[in-house]
């Protein structure tokens, strides 16, 4: 693809999300959600193969029809309330329905069998797109109606996409979809943490976005496509690929690592709500997620390869991109800054 076009879809897709996220008309919001799906269909496709033209195209028909249910509902808010604020959205139906559209726009369980196949036929710095930037517009909508939402339904939607998310990335060997599933599996730890405070849910947003990007950016340095991959890369890259094992673990949720800090937040407030069982379930759900980052991890620092060759030639490794030194540090180190990120939201 030409230089200026990938510039311009990506413009247009930073574009549609910033329409989205500071706007408070249902339309213009609808608007800048349509800007982005169609600013990042060709980049899903721009591979000209057919499994990347099956992504983009399931893609396409999911978050069009996520974003017809959203016009659909706030329609009929606007019918029944004569407010087309999106602070304004009171009517049950118009609740439910928006909470529902927004789940498939995220990869919320049940409505998640879409993200790990559109991962898997786009290429790694498009899935990272997916899975991270992709996730703020819909996020925004959310914030923005947190008062007005259906609790039961998110934890309903919390506890199922934790549990799927999991449990349906133990048997997988490709990387991308691994990624697909701890992202449907975090979302579920968003849902719940929205039926608790809205600055619990942006600290956990920022920190699966955070820790995300660079697992992420570990994975295209190294073009780690498979688990098998990941086991012939350590000799490229040693330093990256040993701070990615942490970066693993963080994501994980293990103490003392950042990933710690937004479950322990949720949990302990989830306790304090007297939901015992519901936080017992999201913190045993964790366990076949810290399972398949192990195992990854295992496969990157703790499975050598044998050396092709005892010389070290400079073709032979790979310049680690830049940011992704004080990412790993920040993906990893945040833990003891807790009370003062508390303070600052």
């Amino acid at each position: 693809m030409n230089p200026a076009i990938t510039l311009l879809f990506i413009l247009s897709l930073a574009l549609g999300t910033t329409i989205t996220v500071t706007s408070s008309h249902w339309l213009l919001a609808w608007a800048g959600l349509e800007m982005n799906t169609l600013a990042i269909v060709p980049i899903i496709a721009k591979q000209h193969h057919p499994r990347a033209t099956e992504a983009a195209t399931k893609y396409f028909l999911i978050q069009a029809t996520a974003s017809t249910l959203i016009l659909f509902s706030s329609t009929i808010n606007a019918w029944k309330t004569g407010q087309w604020d999106i602070s304004q959205l009171s009517t049950p139906e118009s609740t439910t329905m928006l909470t529902l559209a927004l789940a498939m726009k995220l990869g919320l369980a049940p409505l998640h069998l879409w993200l790990p196949e559109v991962l898997q036929g786009s290429t790694l710095p498009t899935a990272m797109i997916i899975t991270t930037w992709q996730k703020l517009a819909p996020m925004s909508l959310l914030l923005l109606t947190y008062n007005n939402l259906n609790h039961q339904i998110l934890i309903t939607l919390g506890l199922t996409s934790a549990l799927l998310g999991g449990w349906s990335g133990l048997n997988q060997t490709q990387t991308r979809k691994i990624m697909a599933f701890s992202s449907i599996a975090h979302m579920g730890w968003l849902s719940m943490a929205l039926t608790i405070s809205p600055n619990i849910t942006l600290i956990t947003l920022l920190i699966y976005l955070l820790i995300t990007s660079t697992l992420f950016t570990v994975l295209i340095t190294t073009s780690s496509k498979t688990l098998l991959d990941l086991g012939s890369t350590l000799h490229h890259t040693p330093n990256l690929l040993i701070t990615s094992l942490l970066t693993l673990m963080s994501l994980g949720g293990l103490p003392p690592l950042t990933g710690f800090m937004p479950k322990w937040l949720i949990l302990s407030a989830l306790i304090t709500d007297n939901k015992t069982l519901i936080s017992t379930i999201m913190a045993l759900s964790t366990l076949p997620s810290l399972f398949f980052y192990l195992r990854m991890s295992q496969m990157t620092t703790l499975t050598l390869s044998p050396k092709t060759t005892p010389t070290q030639h400079k073709w032979r490794f790979k310049t680690p991109i830049i940011p992704a030194t004080p990412m790993v540090i920040l993906s990893t180190l945040l833990l003891p800054l807790t009370p003062l990120i508390l303070n600052l939201t």
